[in-house]
């Protein structure tokens, strides 16, 4: 059964396009400040698109309804265990490539900054989450 009001269940069910929206909006920014218009409008329609393709494949899709919707429990499990995997998969990547960095004889940057905000971040999230739960 969720917990889940109708309210939340509306702003929700908008988030992810909204987020494809304003990030193709800082594309579209960043093309034009770095001078590469074409980057900018790429980036767009292409984050567009994907809002797009996501709400209507959501449509038939439960996966999608579901990270659409946030109310089926069962999805959100899904999904955080996707997105554990794919942060440790990550945080893989970039210790490996900071060792291949120090191997070749370089500094390791940007490297090692990506290591420690990703250290960071965890130690805050465990310290947050033990006195929250």
């Amino acid at each position: 059964m969720s917990t889940h009001d109708k309210a939340t269940s509306v702003t929700t069910r908008w988030a992810v396009p909204g987020v494809a929206v304003l990030g193709g909006l800082a594309y579209l920014v960043a093309g034009v400040l770095g001078d590469d218009l074409s980057f900018g409008i790429i980036g767009l329609a292409s984050m567009l698109g994907v809002g797009v393709v996501f709400v209507v494949v959501s449509r038939w899709s439960e996966t999608a309804a579901g990270l659409r919707d946030r109310t089926d429990e069962r999805i959100n499990q899904i999904d955080r265990s996707a997105s554990l995997f794919a942060g440790m998969t990550v945080l893989l990547a970039v210790l490996a490539m900071f060792v291949v960095e120090i191997a070749q004889g370089k500094d390791g940057s940007p490297y090692y900054q990506l290591g420690a905000v990703g250290g960071v971040t965890y130690l805050f999230a465990l310290v947050w989450l033990r006195f929250r739960r």
